[in-house]
């Protein structure tokens, strides 16, 4: 007998709007238990207000089901505690506060005395980090920020971290160094990811599946390795 595992995460006909302004238009999105889904498209389409929706951040109608438990019209604070991290465009960090402080933050909702030992699983995957543990966050390169982002919102112990944008602004080769890191702790951790992500390409290399955004609708989905392959999606859709 084959077992089927419930996606982590489901949205059905989800819509979203600022004030009255409507950005998504029914959009249907699955991230397996422990997959990496990407969400593509070009500036405009709806991508970060899907991440914002998930978050309880704006309005929405329709179905959003975390472990097959609704969670649409929750608060973001039980959202977070619910194994959501979110991981803005801009990073979000606090940048007058140090490294520690701002990891420790990101622990903030938890009542487990593992955080310190949690710290220093995370130190694996960020090193540098540690180096600047004292350091305040506003004096970290752009790389080391978004690092330290991702760091935080790990200290959260989450099923799902949302992305938006891990490579704006960044160096070719800190974000081959991020999107490796992202690729180890979705492998070790079994961390869900739904990525928000400008460079098609390099998501689509993370990804194994993938949804194609436009003007707050969903034009194409499916296995990224499929849509990677498809020059005519690529073209129409992806700019390159």
């Amino acid at each position: 007998m084959t077992l089927i595992v419930p996606p982590l995460l489901e949205c059905r006909d989800l819509r979203a709007w600022y004030g009255d302004t409507a950005v998504l238009h029914g959009i249907n999105l699955v991230v397996p238990q422990g997959g990496v889904t990407a969400v593509l498209g070009a500036n405009g389409a709806g991508k970060t207000t899907a991440l914002r929706a998930i978050c309880g951040m704006v309005r929405t109608r329709g179905v959003i089901r975390l472990r097959g438990r609704g969670i649409a019209g929750c608060a973001t604070e039980e959202i977070a505690r619910s194994g959501v991290a979110h991981v803005p465009d801009g990073r979000g960090t606090f940048l007058e506060l140090s490294v520690h402080d701002n990891l420790r933050l990101g622990a903030i909702t938890r009542r487990d005395r593992a955080v310190r030992a949690d710290m220093e699983r995370i130190f694996g995957y960020f090193p540098r980090l540690r180096e600047r543990i004292g350091q305040q966050a506003g004096t970290l390169s752009g790389g080391e920020q978004q690092m330290l982002a991702i760091a935080r919102a790990l200290m959260l112990r989450p099923a799902l971290l949302l992305m938006d944008e891990p490579s704006f602004g960044l160096a070719p080769l800190i974000v081959g160094e991020i999107f490796g890191i992202m690729q180890r702790i979705n492998r070790e951790e079994r961390v869900s990811i739904l990525l928000v992500e400008q460079n098609a390409t390099l998501a689509l290399q993370l990804a194994e599946d993938a949804y194609v955004l436009e003007t707050g609708r969903v034009v194409i989905s499916g296995p990224a390795s499929d849509i990677r392959s498809d020059e005519s999606i690529r073209r129409s859709y992806l700019g390159y």
